[in-house]
């Protein structure tokens, strides 16, 4: 699904309850790596993750460790279904006010809703039809 949400004067943003649902009582928020965005994971999949990386050697993804675990924020909505993104989230994803919550397979996105309308402006339809061919999708 997709849903537009403001961020209160607090940097909350409501996480709809479908969406709540799914994730569990705690997740994980943190920096999408190959896009200007937020990635919001469920423990069991930030666990997944975090065990596929240090299967590696430290010398070839201490970046990306860097990187992923370094903002990553373990996030518990309040009674409201608010959570709080911190300056440093919100500055990597250029979330001022208005908020785009997407779903993306096995994790939501958090994106400013400038650069999601960008995002689907520019989608090149072709070239996802193609890669889903290839799939066999």
């Amino acid at each position: 699904g997709e849903y537009q949400h403001t961020l209160d004067t607090k940097n909350r943003i409501f996480i709809p309850a479908k969406l709540r649902d799914e994730l569990g009582e705690h997740f994980y928020i943190t920096r999408k790596m190959n896009k200007s965005c937020l990635a919001v994971y469920s423990s069991e999949e930030m666990d997944r993750i975090s065990e596929r990386i240090n299967q590696f050697p430290d010398s070839e993804v201490s970046e990306i460790k860097e990187f992923l675990f370094s903002k990553t924020i373990y996030a518990t909505p309040d009674t409201n279904g608010r959570v709080v993104l911190p300056p440093s989230l919100l500055g990597y994803a250029k979330i001022d006010k208005n908020a785009t919550i997407v779903g993306a397979g096995n994790h939501l996105q958090i994106w400013s809703d400038i650069l999601w309308a960008e995002q689907e402006s520019e989608r090149d339809m072709e070239a996802i039809r193609k890669k889903l061919a290839s799939l066999g999708l």
